[in-house]
């Protein structure tokens, strides 16, 4: 019988040491729970740096205020003003006898005729020349030794009656601000007339 007991009590005390290993201290403390309040703070969110500008496309317009100056238009020549031109009479035979008018510009000045015949007038008391014809006048553009011509009669009546002038009095507009006083000499006049302006001197001769 005693070896019998001394086996039992051999078990015995293996079982007790098993189990004094499984109830150890590593395994008596609880797991800490899932749910527990977090140990470590949350980092704060990363600053968005601001996005670059985006590259203007080539070829494209810029926005920028321009540093050229903007070129001047082209100007066409102007009207013909009588300070623009130079103006002069000479006495012709033809058709009884008239007056020729030149113009011409001056040095270094393009300028256009307007379609309409100068402004002839005599003396103080001015005595104005009516148009010598019916037809529409055309513009003429005068530069260097191009010339306008028109033709003055200063007698369309057929009596002894008129005034006698020595100079006449020729703008280029109508209304003109700035005519000018041409000599022609002791001429009468009654009546007068005058053609528009022709690029011919042979055109201007006035009919009455």
């Amino acid at each position: 019988m005693r070896p019998r007991r001394l086996v039992l009590t051999a078990v015995a005390v293996a079982a007790l040491a098993v189990t004094a290993t499984a109830c150890g201290p590593e395994n008596s403390d609880p797991a800490p729970s899932a749910s527990g309040p977090a140990t470590t703070a949350a980092a704060p969110a990363a600053t968005t740096a601001p996005a670059a500008p985006a590259a203007t496309p080539a070829g494209a317009p810029t926005t920028g205020p321009a540093t050229g100056k903007p070129s001047a238009p082209a100007q066409a020549a102007g009207t013909c003003a009588t300070k623009d031109v130079v103006l002069t009479a000479k006495a012709e035979s033809q058709a009884g006898g008239y007056i020729l008018i030149t113009v011409k510009a001056k040095p270094g000045v393009t300028c256009t005729l307007a379609a309409r015949r100068p402004v002839i007038a005599f003396g103080s008391g001015g005595i104005e020349a009516a148009k010598a014809e019916q037809a529409a006048a055309q513009p003429i553009k005068l530069s260097g030794s191009e010339a306008a011509y028109a033709g003055v009669m200063t007698k369309t009546t057929k009596d002894n009656q008129a005034i006698q002038f020595s100079d006449v009095i020729v703008g280029v507009n109508d209304p003109d601000p700035d005519p000018v006083s041409l000599p022609i000499g002791p001429t009468n006049v009654d009546k007068p007339i005058v053609t528009n302006w022709h690029s011919k001197p042979a055109e201007a001769v006035p009919v009455h």
